[in-house]
């Protein structure tokens, strides 16, 4: 099985939320995780639905973007400092490395962060390898 080769940061395209940006790629998280502020649930067709703003202004990515999606789950995720915290979990479509797939992605307030996304196992397996030596351009 062929698979295509990630680097350390990844220029991503989340088209269902219109954002596109620089990732963080961490083997370490099983989950990927986007900035979210502003988190309001609401429902809609008998659904639970989310509302949250992606505000994030660093060299790495300058994003202003309101996002409406449909909650696919909610589930307690460990940070890598070790807290635990109740998540909003999305399925969206996700555009990485050259190929583009649906994922699930967690909600967390990345303010602190240097990128506003990070991207974990789950959207990587089967589909890529990580070479930590490269970026999203492929230079070593």
């Amino acid at each position: 099985m062929t698979h295509n080769i990630l680097g350390y940061i990844e220029s991503v395209e989340l088209p269902e939320l219109a954002i596109e940006c620089q990732a963080k790629v961490d083997t370490g998280a099983a989950t990927s995780s986007l900035h979210a502020d502003k988190i309001e649930e609401f429902e809609r067709d008998g659904e639970l639905w989310v509302r949250f703003h992606v505000k994030f202004n660093k060299h790495s990515a300058r994003i202003d973007q309101i996002c409406e999606t449909k909650v696919f789950d909610q589930r307690v995720i460990t940070s890598s400092n070790g807290h635990r915290a109740k998540r909003y979990i999305l399925q969206t479509q996700m555009h990485i490395g050259g190929l583009k797939f649906t994922t699930e992605i967690s909600l967390s307030h990345r303010g602190s962060m240097k990128y506003p996304m990070l991207i974990g196992r789950a959207a990587m397996k089967d589909r890529f390898l990580v070479d930590i030596s490269k970026n999203a351009s492929g230079i070593k």
